[in-house]
């Protein structure tokens, strides 16, 4: 989890004032403790916050480049990074680091605002492009990863979290009313909407472009219902089979220790047993929370007995 935040003036002869883009960034530091970056230049400002995973000595935040005609801050993860890159180099890029995030952005280079199609992960980013005075904004295709932004007549800001926002001063702090009911009545709020007024999340799937003609959103993905297939079920396991252990094998790239959350339930054990046929090294490590006490709902509530099944099943070194 790391943290993004920033702002850009419609304007460019508005200068943003990096002491606001560093007050955004310092209450995302819960996201990013291990390490922070600021970029402000005329009328845009980018703050990060990074908790390393990938690349953890060479992955620094905001990322330029060749040329620095573009910077990119980035909250996610990339699992097909290491084949996009070979793409990318075959195709006369030049990477300086081992990061999934460099290659996002050689991928804007090679692909445009349609970068997002070649990338299989989780992600918020933001990138800017500083020969066309473009900012591009994109979120996953199934919103894993947050990203909220507000904007008025004179500039658009975005972050992470909302807090962040509410450190700008001409944010106003408004309930949305309508908002309101919503949670109300279905117990959450149906995007692209928050609770506070005029504060919106970018929906899933959809990248968010600010430039010299104005502010657009693109939906570039969506589930497609109308593809029909009757294949035997015997296909159909050996399928899901296939695209379980590739989804697995993809996000056991890491260099920092990694663990299962188990419950023992059919997912996350599906999870530690494919992890277990995959792994070559140590004992995989898996989590599980419980509650104390005799009572029915407590009793209901801990999950203990079946991770303790699934984690011995397994082999794993197990954590309640």
């Amino acid at each position: 989890m790391c943290g993004i935040c920033g702002l850009v003036n419609f304007d460019p002869t508005e200068i943003v004032d990096s002491r606001v883009v560093q007050k955004m960034s310092q209450v995302l530091t819960h996201r990013g403790p291990d390490d922070d970056g600021l970029f402000v230049e005329g009328q845009v400002g980018l703050g990060f916050r990074r908790l390393s995973i990938i690349d953890v000595s060479g992955g620094k935040q905001p990322i330029f480049n060749e040329d620095a005609s573009a910077a990119i801050i980035f909250n996610g993860e990339i699992y097909n990074y290491r084949d996009l890159a070979k793409d990318l180099v075959a195709a006369g890029h030049a990477l300086k680091t081992q990061s999934d995030t460099e290659t996002i952005l050689h991928a804007y280079e090679e692909y445009g605002d349609n970068c997002v199609q070649h990338l299989r992960g989780m992600f918020g980013f933001a990138i800017w492009d500083r020969r066309r005075r473009r900012l591009l904004l994109a979120r996953d295709r199934v919103g894993i990863k947050p990203l909220y932004y507000y904007r008025n007549s004179r500039f658009l800001a975005f972050a992470s979290e909302i807090k962040s926002l509410l450190e700008i001063r001409t944010i106003p702090r408004e309930v949305d009313t309508d908002s309101l009911g919503q949670y109300l009545s279905l117990r959450y709020v149906p995007g692209p909407r928050t609770m506070f007024k005029n504060i919106f999340r970018l929906q899933p799937g959809h990248t968010l472009v600010v430039d010299d003609r104005g502010v657009r959103i693109r939906k570039y993905w969506d589930i497609n219902y109308s593809h029909e297939m009757e294949p035997a079920p015997k296909d159909l396991v050996d399928r899901f089979r296939e695209l379980l252990e590739e989804s697995v094998r993809l996000r056991l790239i890491s260099e920092v220790p990694l663990g299962v959350f188990l419950s023992g339930g059919l997912d996350s054990s599906g999870i530690l047993a494919t992890m277990s046929r995959l792994n070559r090294g140590d004992r995989i490590k898996t989590f599980s929370v419980g509650y104390e006490g005799s009572s029915a709902q407590a009793k209901q509530a801990n999950e203990f007995e079946y991770a303790r099944l699934a984690a011995r099943a397994f082999g794993a070194q197990h954590h309640d």
